[in-house]
């Protein structure tokens, strides 16, 4: 996946693990790295007193672990568990998906256009990794300009001209990375699997108003508030439970939807001073990228279903052997 071949040291990477030798380490695959092979101790596997290993690593299971020692002439990794945080795993576990979903649409490209999978990556999926931090990135703003991303690919070719049948001279060009008809493949795939993603900016305030007839006052004020949405960026405003109520928007620019809900407070604010009433933010707008809490949450779900699976079928058999 990567133009690295080997993993940096204190880097969080994704792993299965394909075999357990008792008493010392488990043997496992780094699954963004050509499923090269890695040990893990068992000394890294807890800060906590192990009790039993069979709780802590299983064959099958996959997760992320810590990168603890590299040895490129060795070809060897050494990994720790209990040296990730939940924050690394939550990040290697995000890049991991990007990074299948990048890797998925060259690998169709190379064999719907017969190309070699190794050079849309040379040309194309590791320039765009070092331009942008990460493939997926480029990939998102193809969606609406593929131009812009993929002109700027290019690669030079050196070739040799033939003059006067005796003397040769050498020719330096620079050419696009890829075919017209290569790019309308990529630009196609990724438009069709890589959707914007929908933004959800959300707010929190408590509204008081001790007038008479206050519910009344703030229910004018909550329709003030949603007045301010518009076409892209439509403002929702709902009761949590007295006093508090949630401003909710759903948009593809997040600065547009923090300033509609901005707005749409202020309005919701002025609209009830009139009545003496008073509006408090209790969490200014932020937003949530729904796509990659759903995608993490997906991810999250295969992981644990698969592991599982193989603790269902080490139970299976351990019950097997007791009998």
């Amino acid at each position: 996946m990567y133009e690295q071949k080997f993993p940096e040291m204190d880097t969080p990477v994704m792993i299965q693990v394909k075999s357990i030798n008792p008493g010392t380490c488990a043997y496992v695959s780094l699954l963004e790295y050509d499923d090269m092979e890695a040990m893990l101790s068992f000394t890294e596997l807890s800060r906590r007193r192990i009790r039993s290993i069979a709780s802590l690593v299983r064959i099958g299971r996959v997760e992320p672990v810590m990168v603890l020692h590299v040895d490129p002439d060795k070809g060897f990794v050494n990994l720790s568990k209990r040296r990730i945080s939940q924050d690394d795993a939550t990040a290697c576990l995000e890049r991991y998906n990007k990074s299948k979903h990048v890797h998925s649409i060259l690998r169709h490209v190379a064999e719907t256009m017969d190309v070699h999978l190794e050079e849309l990556y040379i040309h194309v999926g590791w320039p765009l990794y070092r331009k942008y931090g990460h493939a997926f990135e480029a990939f998102k703003l193809i969606v609406s300009d593929p131009d812009s991303v993929l002109n700027s690919l290019t690669h030079v070719v050196i070739g040799l001209i033939f003059r006067f049948l005796l003397f040769m001279s050498q020719v330096i060009k620079v050419v696009p990375a890829i075919s017209d008809e290569v790019k309308q493949a990529l630009v196609e795939n990724i438009q069709r699997r890589v959707m914007p993603q929908a933004i959800k900016v959300r707010a929190e305030v408590e509204i008081k108003c001790f007038e008479l007839d206050g519910v009344l006052h703030i229910k004018k004020a909550m329709r003030r508030a949603e007045a301010t949405g518009n076409e892209d960026s439509p403002v929702k405003m709902s009761l949590v439970g007295p006093p508090l109520y949630v401003l909710n928007t759903q948009t593809l620019n997040k600065e547009q939807g923090i300033e509609v809900l901005n707005k749409a407070i202020s309005a919701c604010t002025e609209e009830i001073e009139r009545h003496k009433g008073k509006v408090s933010v209790k969490t200014a707008p932020r937003a949530v990228i729904e796509r990659d809490e759903k995608l993490l949450a997906e991810d999250l779900s295969e992981i644990n279903l698969d592991n599982d699976e193989v603790l269902s079928s080490d139970l299976d058999s351990e019950e097997e052997g007791d009998s």
